[in-house]
């Protein structure tokens, strides 16, 4: 066995260390750990590829305090993020893995030798993981401006389609252009950089705040295929492969969360759900209930089953560890207590189900959407913790509204409704919610954190 077939047998070592972690994070009692192998197997392939032979000297020094700086930094960062603001670091990190592909596509280009092919495959795979690696980057820039508000939605370009479809041809008129070339025309490379990096903005940019999560998914798939692009270009299995897990990952996800929008992928890039706020989608009285922490208290005690639906506003307020305390409080009264989790609930896929795991609630308690809606006519009270365009049941009734189709949890089957909400602004979608006004819903208006401190000691003193 030769010094390259050592590599590649590490290589399979490492890969299937990666796949078993990738498996662990399939459930929230083994993602910890998971990611935690993922880490060691993608760790390991790091390593082997810094021995794997290559021609050339390998400057060890660049290396080496490329990977201290931009490790340092992870840590740092993912240290001090806040969970609310994971989707941002999510999106964020997503942009520089484009930016890596990008860049070793431009690098290549400038390493060819002289006299290449142009018309070869080794030009077409570095167009491709440049062109891939740029919308991947500005995309990802525009998704997080989006998701921490300093991109509104009405931000967007004029005739986004068309523009769109414009660039698309450009690119790929510059990239015919570039391999029927009798030799590297660099000009036309950075064209076709320039006009790459302006779709991945025009791409994302039309597309509202309430699809954001599905577009980060779509942006991390996309990143994936153009590390598996560089891994291409540099014969790297390694790249390969993890690429290609990442992408099909990636669609994977994509595609479950816009069935759980009930919406398909054509309709969430140009439907624009949450660019535009809707009517109410309903003509009940718009008149408000509240309920006091007092009355409250005493409805939960002499309840037999309380659900709790969680949102963004108590990952904002970081009001799970309270909820998890009343649950415990109302428990001992002998009150069955569960969570009812949207599947698209928060910024991404299992911001919920995270957010709740870091105050030890049991994942046996956590309701998917179906078992949830079956729950709720025998369901006393249903407390509505920050969620808004989850629970809106406009999406069923109102076909003027964004969301209209999007599968919902029906906490308006339960005997009794309560919102936790700091007012009456709408949700992330742009569209108010007419549960609010419904005839069983009572609204406890504040902080969610200090009104689930309140109720906790109102429970206790009951």
């Amino acid at each position: 066995m030769d010094y390259s077939n050592i590599i590649d047998l590490l290589y399979l070592v490492s890969i299937i260390v990666f796949i078993i972690g990738l498996k662990g994070l399939s459930h929230p009692e083994s993602a910890r750990k998971g990611n935690q192998v993922a880490a060691l197997g993608m760790g390991m392939a790091i390593v082997i590829s810094l021995f794997a032979p290559e021609t050339g000297d390998n400057n060890y020094l660049w290396i080496i305090g490329a990977m201290l700086v931009g490790g340092g930094i992870g840590l740092t960062s993912a240290k001090k993020v806040a969970m609310t603001k994971m989707p941002e670091m999510v999106s964020l990190f997503n942009g520089l893995g484009g930016a890596c592909a990008m860049l070793i596509g431009i690098a290549e280009f400038g390493n060819l030798p002289a006299g290449t092919e142009m018309m070869s495959g080794a030009v077409l795979t570095n167009i491709f993981a440049m062109f891939v690696g740029a919308v991947s980057l500005t995309g990802s820039l525009v998704a997080y401006g989006k998701l921490n508000g300093s991109l509104r939605d009405n931000f967007t370009l004029p005739a986004p389609q068309l523009i769109n479809i414009t660039s698309l041809i450009g690119i790929i008129a510059l990239s015919v252009m570039i391999m029927t070339q009798p030799e590297l025309n660099m000009a036309l490379v950075y064209a076709l950089l320039g006009l790459s990096l302006f779709y991945g903005i025009a791409f994302v940019t039309p597309i509202g705040g309430g699809d954001m999560p599905v577009v980060i998914s779509l942006l991390n798939s996309v990143t994936g295929i153009g590390a598996t692009g560089a891994g291409l270009i540099y014969g790297n299995n390694i790249m390969i492969i993890g690429g290609i897990l990442v992408g099909a990952s990636g669609i994977i996800l994509t595609v479950m969360m816009c069935e759980a929008m009930n919406r398909s992928l054509i309709n969430v890039l140009v439907g624009n759900l949450g660019a535009s706020g809707g009517g109410s989608g309903s003509d009940r009285e718009e008149i408000v209930k509240e309920v006091n922490v007092s009355d409250l208290a005493i409805q939960l005690k002499y309840a037999d089953k309380v659900t709790i639906v969680p949102g963004y506003g108590l990952a904002v307020a970081q009001a799970q560890h309270i909820c998890h305390e009343i649950e415990n409080a109302l428990e001992d009264e002998g009150v069955e207590v569960r969570y009812a989790i949207h599947p698209v609930a928060g910024r991404m896929p299992g911001h919920m189900n995270v957010l709740l795991a870091e105050s030890d609630v049991s994942y046996d308690k956590l309701l998917e959407l179906e078992p949830a809606n079956d729950s709720f006519p025998s369901t006393d009270v249903v407390l509505v913790i920050g969620a808004n365009d989850v629970v809106n049941p406009s999406a069923k009734d109102d076909t003027s509204s964004p969301i209209y189709g999007m599968p919902i949890l029906d906490v308006e089957m339960a005997k009794n409704v309560v919102v936790f909400k700091r007012g009456m602004s709408t949700g992330y979608a742009g569209v108010q919610n007419p549960l609010f006004f419904g005839e069983k819903t009572k609204m406890l208006f504040g902080d969610a954190k200090a009104s689930l401190g309140k109720l906790k000691d109102e429970i206790a003193n009951a």
